[in-house]
């Protein structure tokens, strides 16, 4: 009986090699950062960044199409390096992190899009708005170990937002035409994943 659980048990890892090619990562919010550009004035770019964010990908090598993508931004980390600016930014004109202090992606669709390049489709619920966005991903398909015994990858992400989509519809006019602040908002995701131990499995039991 013994020796017929183990052939069993070895014949169900072999007819399921494509499970072993779906890993879990989470995104580690210490080395990964939102940063966003907005013209400023219709002469200047203005750079922030969110410094925290969270998430999970579960990646399949072999299928992309059955990767899944989830992350979070914590709003109130936003960071101008202008004091002022980003109070403004922090309240009601804008962000208004004390009711909404997160923006969430939950992908829809992975596709791949060449050597390490994806299609990620998926819905980004900003300022209480949800729409769906598009993002342009390339993936470091190389893993390391970290110092810890951790394995690690890196992805980066862009993609381009008309922010009046999501209700930040706050501006001022130039006398000279034009507003103080764009409408179209340049988003780059800089991403460093760590891998997610595979659960154990529980022990087989002897057969009496």
């Amino acid at each position: 009986m013994k020796m017929l659980l183990k052939s069993v048990i070895t014949a169900a890892a072999l007819a399921v090699p494509s499970i072993a090619a779906a890993t879990t990562w989470d995104i580690d919010p210490a080395h990964s950062s939102a940063q966003f550009t907005v013209t400023h004035m219709l002469i200047t770019k203005v750079k922030g960044e969110f410094g925290k964010v969270t998430g999970t990908v579960n990646l399949d090598d072999k299928d992309a199409s059955k990767s899944t993508v989830a992350a979070s931004i914590d709003t109130t980390t936003v960071n101008t390096n202008e004091a002022d600016r980003d109070k403004h930014l922090k309240g009601p004109d804008f962000f208004d992190v004390e009711k909404y202090p997160a923006m969430t992606f939950k992908s829809t669709s992975v596709k791949a899009a060449g050597k390490s390049k994806f299609k990620i489709v998926g819905d980004l619920t900003l300022h209480g708005v949800t729409k769906p966005v598009t993002l342009d991903v390339e993936s470091a398909s190389t893993e390391v170990k970290d110092p810890w015994g951790g394995t690690r990858r890196g992805a980066s992400a862009t993609t381009k937002l008309n922010r009046k989509d999501f209700g930040l519809t706050w501006n001022k006019l130039l006398e000279t035409g034009g507003a103080v602040v764009g409408d179209e908002v340049a988003v780059t995701l800089d991403l460093q994943l760590i891998k997610k131990a595979p659960a154990a499995a529980p022990a087989a039991q002897d057969a009496k």
